[in-house]
């Protein structure tokens, strides 16, 4: 595994939208691999794959306590209620926004045997899929800030690890 460096803000590949994966193969495997250790060691929840430079539908998750996920070609096909939550993003380090997720959401995507996955996720799960499907579309959280007012820059003290609070 390779620690893979994280594409920082305001690159325009991330911007970028990520094409479809066609064929789960050893070069995708060995990405989302890659993107496990590098996403671990940045002390994130999540990594689109355009973080790391890749335009490629291939995203990984570890919530707190639980092991990494890895979901390809992800799309969410239900959106349920709204919450406002804090976010962060390796993509953007040093700072945190309030933004508007949904309260649930239902993902649909292939893991890396090419099983279907369905999943109706909430909490960190929801908001950290989210984020990183609107990275595959070229979507930062920025983008949904309502007013600069929402973004606050992180004190020194706070350190890397907590930019990712929420997400990413």
């Amino acid at each position: 595994m390779a620690l893979l460096p994280i594409i920082e803000y305001p690159d325009p590949v991330l911007r970028m939208k990520a094409k479809k994966v066609r064929k789960i193969d050893k070069s995708v495997e060995r990405l989302a691999e890659d993107m496990i250790a590098t996403m671990q060691a940045a002390d994130g929840i999540g990594l689109a794959a355009n973080q790391v430079g890749v335009l490629r539908r291939v995203v990984t998750i570890q919530i707190p306590e639980e092991e990494p996920q890895v979901f390809i070609n992800p799309e969410i096909v239900h959106r349920e209620g709204e919450r406002t939550v804090e976010e962060g993003c390796l993509s953007v380090p040093g700072y945190k926004g309030f933004i508007t997720r949904a309260v649930w959401i239902k993902v649909r995507a292939l893991d890396l045997s090419t099983r279907l996955i369905r999943l109706r996720a909430e909490d960190m799960l929801a908001q950290a899929l989210e984020h990183e499907i609107d990275h595959l579309n070229g979507i930062l959280y920025l983008d949904h800030l309502k007013s600069h007012e929402d973004l606050h820059k992180l004190e020194e003290e706070e350190g890397p690890a907590s930019v990712e609070a929420a997400a990413d």
